[in-house]
């Protein structure tokens, strides 16, 4: 069924008419880099610190802008560690940040000034609230349109698929010790 009837009985187009539906593609290296390289030479700050936490944390959107300083930069620089306790599952997950994304998180926290208890990532009109998840969904389509991709066929979750496609061949390239990992992942006995 294509169509809807609205309230005043007139037909009107679903939704997801004329749209992908389904799971979108990961970034690419070349594509991250591409993206990385840009938002420093537009010295997007925010932006740039926001990207590169996305691809070391593999965190869903609403995790990533709901992040607090104290998360990532307790006194007032990036530590190479943090834990976050995902919204969705409840289940803590452990990522390490790159040099980059800690150089990236320094320069952004240095220019705003945000201290431990405020949110990382805060929303346009109010300091106190977080940046919307459908904010961060503009901001990666307005990313991925920068380097001359189409938006629609890149979503949030590529970020975190990109991080995915990434390990996944690593883990391979270990044969024996990551097959047993894997296997492990998946749940069955091996």
């Amino acid at each position: 069924m294509t169509e809807t009837s609205s309230a005043a009985g007139v037909p009107r187009p679903a939704w997801n008419k004329g749209k992908i539906t389904g799971p979108k593609p990961p970034l690419r290296p070349s594509h991250v880099w591409a993206i990385r390289a840009k938002l420093d030479l537009e010295k997007r700050t925010r932006d740039l610190a926001m990207f590169n936490l996305a691809i070391d944390s593999k965190l869903r959107g609403c995790d990533l802008v709901a992040l607090r300083v104290d998360d990532v930069a307790p006194n007032g620089y990036a530590k190479d560690r943090a834990n976050i306790r995902q919204r969705k599952t409840g289940r803590p997950v452990r990522f390490e940040l790159t040099e980059p994304t800690r150089e990236a998180l320094d320069n952004y926290l240095r220019g705003t000034n945000r201290k431990a208890g405020e949110y990382l990532f805060p929303g346009g009109r109010d300091p106190d609230r977080p940046l919307s998840t459908r904010q961060y969904a503009r901001l990666v389509s307005k990313w991925v349109r920068g380097i001359g991709l189409d938006p629609s066929k890149f979503a949030t979750h590529s970020m975190r698929r990109y991080a995915e496609s990434q390990i996944m061949p690593r883990l391979l390239s270990r044969a024996p010790v990551a097959w047993t990992y894997i296997m492990a992942l998946a749940g069955s006995s091996a």
